[in-house]
């Protein structure tokens, strides 16, 4: 007898529009919840396996168009159309009159650092000295490590592989570059392999855990801030004294003093950034182009930073060392992500270092705006005009 609270299902083909319907109809039976809206949707579901178990249906968000804003990259170079995906007011008219301040000062610098993804096996000892003899085998036989960790992967290498000694257990932390995916997959199947390898070839007896939580997947960790998980992004821009008074009524003078105040009150705070808000632009710009939402708690940290120049102008620039994005594979490919991936110029493989140089500018155009705001008094006022909807 077939249990009457279990979702329905079809093992054979569930990602179809009479199984989403099923699905709904004993939503309704069950809560009594009408899902009329959410039922409504231009996506086929057989395009859905890999990205959602037991579809219902789509949850519209409203897409609006800050910008444009004018970058020069490496990688991304002109002027774009930014695709915010947001319910809050206000947030893309900030970042566009941001992106209005930088376009009239000459436009953003954007440099892609470096980039790596992480899988941080932890292996397992008698004792310490164990642990550490260990250590010195793993740096000796890297290559033969190496290679069986790309066996798995057509586009992922594995750099460089990190090591720390806790009592009776040593925690190594792989680094891969990854292409255009974002890659925890990627470099956890590659990482296993490697660990499969490691086992049968080390000539004394040990254990390990996949995950020694190292990597910190889907979370903030000061680590990752030092040696960059994703893709290490900057974004400079120089702020002249004239527009800025223009546009925001800001002082450049002001801003740098602010800035500094704001710095403390984050590092009281143990913020994970020390900004206005780099997690609203990531956030919104994560959602319309089908990355995987969990990582803006990884990306959205980073260090705003400052310069207050001899001719009054002020240099300005976010660092996000965790930047997790991709242009390939996962929710990518999704109807309406890929269209606004499109929009960017980002769809396919050899785009997502500059998806990365436009999300930070995004991020400093938000930065600059909000700032600016909080200090001419009119964040409040902006958030009542354009910001209230209690219908």
């Amino acid at each position: 007898m077939s249990d009457p609270t279990r979702i329905p299902r079809n093992t054979m083909n569930d990602h179809s529009h009479e199984w989403a319907e099923k699905r709904r109809q004993f939503l309704t039976e069950k809560t009594g919840a009408t899902l009329d809206n959410t039922g409504h949707y231009s996506v086929d579901p057989s395009q859905l396996p890999g990205n959602v178990e037991n579809f219902i249906g789509v949850v519209q968000l409203p897409v609006g168009i800050a910008g444009p804003i004018q970058i020069d990259g490496e990688h991304a170079n002109g002027l774009f159309y930014v695709p915010l995906a947001t319910t809050e007011g206000t947030l893309v008219a900030s970042y566009s009159r941001g992106m209005r301040v930088i376009n009239e000062c000459g436009g953003v610098k954007t440099t892609v650092v470096e980039q790596f993804m992480q899988r941080a096996p932890a292996f397992i000892f008698a004792d310490a000295r164990e642990a550490r003899e260990f250590g010195h085998w793993v740096t000796e036989h890297f290559h033969e490590i190496k290679a069986a960790a790309e066996v798995t992967t057509s586009i992922g290498q594995l750099e460089h592989i990190q090591q720390w000694s806790v009592s009776k257990t040593k925690y190594l932390r792989f680094n891969y570059t990854t292409g255009d995916a974002a890659g925890q997959n990627m470099v956890g199947k590659a990482t296993l392999a490697a660990c499969e390898w490691i086992t049968a070839n080390y000539p004394h007896e040990c254990e390990y855990l996949l995950s020694g939580n190292m990597d910190t997947d889907k979370k903030h960790s000061h680590l990752n801030v030092l040696h960059s998980r994703g893709k290490r992004v900057i974004a400079e821009v120089v702020l002249k004294k004239s527009v800025l008074k223009k546009i925001m009524k800001v002082d450049t003078k002001t801003l740098a003093r602010a800035t500094v105040l704001a710095n403390t009150g984050a590092m009281m705070a143990g913020a994970a950034y020390n900004g206005p808000h780099s997690a609203n632009g990531i956030a919104s710009l994560f959602i319309a182009t089908g990355q995987d939402e969990a990582n803006v708690v990884e990306s959205h940290a980073g260090l705003l930073a400052h310069e207050l120049l001899d001719n009054g102008d002020i240099y300005m620039s976010v660092t996000l060392p965790s930047l997790i994005v991709a242009t390939y594979g996962g929710g990518t490919g999704l109807p309406t992500q890929k269209e606004c991936l499109e929009l960017l110029g980002c769809y396919g493989q050899g785009k997502a270092n500059k998806l990365a140089e436009i999300v930070a500018a995004t991020v400093l155009a938000g930065d600059i705006s909000l700032g600016c705001a909080v200090i001419g008094g009119h964040w409040v006022s902006s958030h009542d005009k354009l910001g209230r909807n209690r219908d």
